[in-house]
């Protein structure tokens, strides 16, 4: 195998289940340079078949390409393509041309030499964008770039204009104190929230809290992999949360995307909330068809403290295969449906995606936009303000440890029998524990 031995693979994979007993190949295959070739795509989402198979018949997008390529596509969940590809890697050295790795999922192919045997490097056609490309440090190891991200996922404050109206609250509150003020005032009154954190599986309550931490300006890790959760943007991060509960402007529901969230927004016990742009969609809409025009978003309230206005949360990276002949044209065909504006256009008419580029934010072609689903507003005069204000942050290979760790500590964060610099205390022992071990 090429950079990693078979009983090294065996062993950062751990407890993945039966592999297949074979080898891959021990040189990648000679790629195809031009012409006919067809493209494996392997993707969790139909979204991104959508929109790859139109970029196919987009001449402007495909325009002076040597490549014609057709997409054969394979369509499961995030986890298991990704153990199918590593296991078909293992056995005949022949994975997917274009794997789309839900970000909680990359951290598996952080271990070892496992992305650099897996997938291309692509830094080499991200360098030109230079900080004009958003969304790195997840997709990065060892300083190189394996996955360019589908969507920027920014976190924005989504609310009801109209109960903040009838409860004669304002909408604009620049920080998060202010904003807990108001959301005590109107929970005490009307029994409302103005946003919710979960109670429910650690990954659930770990979310919550990356949300913020990133929002503040931490990270749960550096860039060479280190745990940075010790520090006053982690506290604030959980004492805001704290704060939050304890006066009822944050309710507390099992999973964000179950049925409790959705019934807290069909009934308007829930008027505002602090998710990603998708969760419009599958939050939002998905729940409450009958809301449409009655939402609207806006950036985040800033902490006191610092950080920024806007977060992320979420997201997918598309790779591409190191060893398979169609190598050259995959990623042909991602540069173009990703780095160039027309591709960036043609993903969010497809499927929803905000651009990734973050100078497209002021151009016409998305400025002009109108989301019916709230009120007919145009959106990308908040998402602009947060893309230019957007932070960066980074995984680790051991980052499931660190779910596991803050997801066991943040319920007793809710009920305050933690203090936030407890809770940070024993995660971090956890973590180490599980590390080590």
């Amino acid at each position: 195998m090429s950079g990693l031995s078979r009983r090294r693979f065996l062993a950062v994979l751990g407890g993945m289940g039966a592999l297949a007993t074979g080898c891959a190949t021990a040189t990648p295959a000679e790629p195809v340079t031009d012409g006919s070739v067809g493209l494996r795509l392997w993707t969790h989402d139909p979204s991104y078949t959508a929109t790859f198979q139109a970029a196919l018949s987009d001449r402007t997008i495909m325009r002076g390409s040597a490549y014609a390529p057709s997409l054969e596509v394979t369509a499961a969940s995030g986890s298991d393509l990704l153990t199918r590809t590593i296991t078909q890697f293992m056995a005949d050295g022949s994975p997917p041309d274009l794997l789309g790795i839900i970000i909680s999922e990359f951290p598996r192919v952080m271990k070892g030499d496992l992305a650099e045997s897996l997938f291309l490097d692509l830094s080499e056609i991200a360098e030109p964008f230079g900080d004009d490309l958003l969304r790195r440090g997840p997709y990065s190891l060892n300083g190189r770039l394996y996955g360019l991200d589908s969507d920027t996922s920014i976190s924005v404050l989504y609310y009801r204009p109209d109960e903040f109206a009838r409860a004669g609250l304002p909408t604009d509150a620049a920080t998060w104190d202010e904003m807990l003020d108001i959301g005590g005032r109107l929970n005490q009154a009307t029994g409302k929230s103005i946003g919710m954190v979960a109670g429910g599986d650690n990954t659930s309550l770990y979310n919550t809290y990356l949300q913020l931490l990133v929002q503040r300006g931490g990270s749960p890790f550096d860039a060479e992999g280190n745990l940075t959760i010790d520090t006053d943007e982690s506290v604030e991060a959980l004492d805001l949360i704290q704060r939050g509960v304890a006066n009822g402007s944050f309710m507390v529901v099992g999973d964000p995307y179950g049925a409790a969230a959705a019934a807290a927004i069909k009934s308007g016990l829930l008027v505002a909330l602090t998710m990603p742009s998708w969760y419009r969609v599958y939050g939002l809409e998905a729940n409450a068809p009958e809301q449409a025009g009655q939402w609207r978003l806006r950036t985040l309230p800033r902490f006191s403290g610092g950080g920024h206005i806007a977060s992320a949360l979420g997201g997918t990276g598309f790779t591409v295969s190191a060893v398979n002949p169609g190598r050259e044209a995959a990623l042909d065909l991602l540069r173009r449906v990703y780095l160039t504006p027309e591709g960036q256009l043609l993903r969010f008419r497809t499927g929803g995606f905000l651009p990734t580029l973050r100078s497209l934010y002021t151009e016409p072609d998305f400025t002009s936009h109108r989301d019916e689903f709230l009120g007919g507003q145009r959106s990308f005069r908040e998402y602009a303000r947060a893309a230019e204000d957007l932070p960066e942050f980074f995984l680790s290979e051991n980052n499931e440890a660190l779910v596991v760790a803050m997801g066991a500590q943040l319920l007793g964060l809710y009920d305050g029998d933690l203090t936030p610099a407890q809770v940070i205390r024993e995660a971090t022992d956890s973590y180490r524990r599980q590390v080590r071990s």
